[in-house]
């Protein structure tokens, strides 16, 4: 059993609290536990027991995947915290000032497509000379025909 805090309230959460309190499923917590963005401890019988504070590192993750970073710069982000603590607002404006730059070169990749897409015609073929998407200056005409490449600034 958890002990209570003097508030009344307990100091670990069991994994379907901590999933109906973040409206995250219990297997995405686990999920984000085996990535090492999240930690538990195990009672005598097993039982994951999650510390209060990881609510706020579940919304931080949350939040930061909307804004389509990837698991590994979150998890970046939050190794950078001491001891794993619990992120201030201090903290969030730190990560949240360096995934700016990130963000902003993706959104100017996505205008540019936007504005090429007029031209394509979707087939698919990607070895037009006409693709100005995935094969400008029809480039790989001289691997064969066929896809060659899922984005062309791999």
């Amino acid at each position: 059993m958890a002990k209570a805090t003097t508030t009344g309230l307990r100091a670990e959460l069991g994994v379907g609290e901590l999933a109906a309190r973040s409206g995250v499923a219990v297997s995405a917590l686990h999920f984000y536990e085996s990535k090492g963005l999240i930690h538990s401890m195990r009672t005598a019988g097993n039982q994951r027991r999650y510390a209060r504070d990881v609510l706020r590192r579940v919304a931080v993750i949350k939040v930061a995947q909307r804004l389509g970073l990837p698991l590994a710069t979150i998890r970046d982000a939050l190794d950078s915290l001491p001891e794993n603590r619990t992120p201030t607002a201090a903290d969030w404006r730190r990560f949240s000032a360096g995934w700016k730059a990130e963000l902003d070169d993706r959104i100017e990749h996505l205008v540019r497509l936007r504005d090429q897409l007029d031209g394509c015609i979707g087939c698919g073929c990607l070895s037009l000379k006409a693709c100005p998407l995935r094969n400008p200056r029809d480039a790989l005409a001289c691997e064969g025909s066929g896809p060659r490449l899922l984005d062309p600034q791999d």
